[in-house]
């Protein structure tokens, strides 16, 4: 059997299987265990590397994010383990909730990786929309006035921008069938990369913009972002920590294949232009709107889309250091944001509130998990020596050697968000403790490995990981 295969079938046999366990703790094992396995087949990709057929493809581009989904899917199941099990201690989920919650995880997670080992165009697209059929139920699992209806606008809004994704896909298929002929080929990003040339230009063109702006609206950018700080704010914090680090990474990366189908064909626009202005108005409308949430899950959420913003403008204007800095601003966002929802999910239960004002000196009451936080917040505003320093030292540079008038805009949208982060930070970490202080249930080693990983990265790459995406931003255009 193909690792490929090992890597969708075990989160979606997991999923049937825990749809039908009872008990909370065997269900949060058997969570962990299935995500640890997918891991571990998801690594076997390294040494053994499949045969693209109709259905799937493996190549530099997807690999390294298939092995970070993987990863961080099985860090979040063992923060979930006990941050789930404290909620059920409190009365705000039930054993039905719980058992649901596990199956919902896991099948996730195969949607997550269906999308991204997908070869075909219309996998790929079902795939995403599970995902979004999958979160939803998940945002709305406390089932509260505020959870439903935040699951509702996600639903809605995503929904919108998927229709508009199926309708690019479409004419993808329509622009392809001419010169490919019907069948699954016209459908394959495989033989499409070698006949796209030939495609008419204009329809692609067309189907780039309608994809953008549907598989656009999961990744959150600016004017399509209104659904993610609701569906963070009101879900389980392991569902924002998977959402932010894992689920706008997949949608971004759908993208981009297209992306390439575009810069193959001569005669096609460039996608850059549009892919930096939507960029750009993500990174200033987050870096703005920072400064007024007060709820913390919220305000993270809009971090999320600050940095989305930054990656969609790195590979928007496109080079190989360009390109080199959004993925590796991809990797460090997703291993320091979903880093940061583990320190916030701890926090919210041990003060019983998400509002910031009502949140202080974490550092004095809860030192190891106040400084947890002040780390991954310190990481994720771009300080050196973490990895989210190289990666947009690398994109200002870039950027200023190529679009000196670019750089302008984007060095202060990051310098406004960078405020705003560090404001917080005084205000949460630092002071007299307010308010109740219980004890922080559950286990602090998922935030710390993952800032551990974030800080090496920022010191030293090794040299075939650097390779790796040197290949994969050549391959980018």
């Amino acid at each position: 059997m193909s690792p490929v295969h090992a890597i969708v079938g075990l989160p979606l046999l997991a999923a049937a299987v825990l749809a039908l366990v009872p008990g909370y703790r065997l269900g949060a094992w058997l969570n962990v265990a299935a995500s640890a396995a997918t891991l571990l087949a998801s690594l076997a990709l390294f040494a053994v590397e499949p045969d693209s057929s109709a259905l799937f493809v493996v190549d530099a581009l997807n690999i390294y994010l298939i092995v970070l989904t993987s990863f961080v899917g099985l860090t979040t199941s063992v923060f979930s383990a006990s941050y789930i099990g404290h909620e059920l201690e409190t009365g705000r989920l039930t054993p039905r909730n719980l058992r649901f919650y596990h199956a919902m995880y896991q099948a996730f997670l195969f949607t997550m990786l269906l999308a991204l080992s997908a070869n075909n165009l219309g996998v790929m697209w079902v795939a995403v929309e599970g995902a979004t059929l999958t979160t939803v139920l998940m945002v709305s699992l406390y089932r509260t006035a505020a959870s439903i209806e935040a699951a509702w606008k996600y639903f809605i809004l995503c929904g919108v921008g998927i229709a508009l994704a199926l309708f690019g896909t479409i004419l993808m298929y329509l622009a392809a069938q001419p010169v490919m002929g019907p069948g699954m080929a016209a459908m394959t990003w495989t033989a499409l990369l070698q006949h796209v040339a030939a495609i008419d230009a204009g329809i692609l063109n067309l189907a780039f913009v309608f994809l953008l702006v549907g598989y656009g609206t999961k990744v959150g950018l600016a004017p399509l972002h209104a659904w993610l700080p609701d569906a963070h704010a009101e879900g389980p914090t392991p569902i924002s920590a998977v959402l932010s680090g894992l689920l706008l990474n997949v949608a971004l990366y759908a993208v981009l294949r297209f992306k390439m189908l575009l810069a193959v064909n001569g005669e096609a626009l460039s996608p850059g232009p549009l892919m930096m202005a939507m960029g750009l108005a993500s990174l200033l409308l987050a870096g703005f709107m920072l400064y007024r949430r007060r709820d913390i899950k919220r305000f993270f959420a809009y971090s999320s889309i600050e940095h989305m913003g930054i990656i969609t403008f790195a590979f928007g204007i496109g080079g190989p250091l360009a390109n080199f800095a959004g993925l590796l601003h991809m990797a460090m966002h997703s291993l320091t944001k979903s880093a940061i929802f583990y320190a916030v999910g701890h926090v919210a239960q041990a003060k019983g509130t998400q509002r910031i004002e009502q949140i202080r000196g974490l550092t004095v009451s809860h030192p190891v998990l106040g400084w947890g936080l002040l780390v991954g917040v310190l990481a994720i505003a771009g300080l050196p020596p973490f990895g989210i320093f190289m990666s947009e030292f690398l994109l200002v540079t870039t950027t200023f050697a190529r679009e000196p008038l670019l750089a302008l805009p984007l060095v202060f949208g990051i310098l406004v968000a960078f405020g705003a982060l560090v404001l917080r930070l005084q205000q949460l970490c630092f002071g007299a403790p307010e308010g109740p202080s219980a004890a922080v249930h559950g286990s602090l080693v998922p935030l710390y490995a993952h800032l551990a990983l974030v800080l090496v990265a920022g010191i030293w790459l090794p040299g075939p990981l650097v390779a790796w995406f040197q290949t994969v931003a050549t391959i980018l255009g």
